[in-house]
């Protein structure tokens, strides 16, 4: 494909995530290194379809790399999902001159990248921005490492309560889909237990666990589970039935929720980012297109984008390995 770029559009969308402002500044910067015009969109796929675009030079973007959420604003497009909206968002690229794009967002955000780049031949390039980490092809996706810290030490936090009061702790962190946040901070906060997507345990295994802990002479615990696990609709249920099995436990639960997302970003998120943005606008300056761009080994790889979309991303087994070993 070749590929005159010539002015660049850098949008977020879906979830924010902390980094995607240092992405953000990142292309916008390299952009004017390169001596290409760059235009932000503003309010993802809905803001290119209503037209909500700001030029944007490297002084537009200071002091944002410390900044947690996103500048550029975020949203849901159900209108973008149509082909009338689809057409609006392409009309109005052509008519601002822009003529290649930088998704900053997941797996929905890419899917409708994909598809706009089928639709019109326009070029696509995706930086993975989701504390999940649930995208195929990085090991790290922009807001993950972020995520983890402040997990952790809220975790951290709540064992002062847990010790203080004799209590087990059920605390649900995100993670619908992939349990990465949940294995990796339990890990780190120390939690007894990990429950997960991809690991289905059991209720009697847990009770097991949990009996287990009683009996070698631990008076708390933290069981750190992921808002997708399976043993239970929710944590509450998991409550009520440990509370059914084992009255004398006194059961606390915290939904950490949308805490997760927020904050300023980590050394490890800032760097990623801007490793990242700089990627995506050369990659384009090379003529490719349809790629995400992600870090793999500590390299900064290509991923074509329907591969990103489609494929799943697996946790580490020895990571688990780990977690039953450390947890005893």
């Amino acid at each position: 494909m070749s590929i005159n770029v010539k002015k660049i559009g850098v949008l977020t969308s879906g979830g924010d995530s902390p980094g995607m402002n240092a992405a953000i500044r990142a292309v916008v910067r390299t952009c004017a290194f390169h001596n290409i015009e760059c235009m932000g969109i503003y309010r993802g796929y809905q803001g290119m379809i209503e037209g909500d675009f700001k030029e944007m030079g490297p002084r537009a973007v200071n002091n944002i790399i410390n900044k947690g959420g996103t500048i550029l604003k975020s949203a849901r497009s159900k209108e973008f999902m149509t082909a009338e909206g689809r057409q609006k968002a392409h009309d109005n690229l052509v008519k601002q001159g822009v003529d290649a794009l930088v998704v900053i967002g997941g797996n929905g955000s890419f899917t409708g990248g994909l598809l706009f780049n089928q639709e019109f031949g326009f070029p696509v390039i995706g930086i993975p921005g989701t504390i999940d980490n649930d995208i195929f092809g990085t090991s790290f996706t922009l807001g993950y490492d972020t995520a983890l810290n402040t997990v952790v030490e809220v975790i951290d936090k709540i064992r002062d309560t847990a010790s203080s009061h004799n209590r087990l702790f059920f605390i649900e962190v995100m993670g619908r889909d992939a349990g990465h946040i949940a294995l990796n901070a339990g890990i780190g906060a120390g939690a007894e237990e990990i429950l997960i997507p991809e690991e289905d345990m059991g209720l009697d295994r847990l009770l097991d666990s949990l009996r287990k802990s009683k009996a070698s002479g631990k008076s708390s615990s933290i069981v750190v589970i992921a808002e997708g696990d399976k043993i239970g609709k929710n944590a509450f249920e998991l409550k009520d039935y440990v509370e059914e099995n084992m009255p004398e436990y006194d059961v606390r639960v915290s939904i950490l929720g949308h805490m997760q997302r927020g904050g300023s970003p980590s050394c490890f998120d800032r760097v990623l980012a801007s490793r990242l943005g700089v990627k995506a606008v050369e990659t384009l300056i090379e003529g490719k297109s349809n790629y995400m761009v992600g870090l793999i080994k500590d390299e900064v790889v290509l991923t074509p984008l329907e591969q990103a979309v489609k494929g799943k991303t697996q946790v580490d087994k020895e990571l688990i390995r780990v977690s039953d070993i450390v947890s005893i």
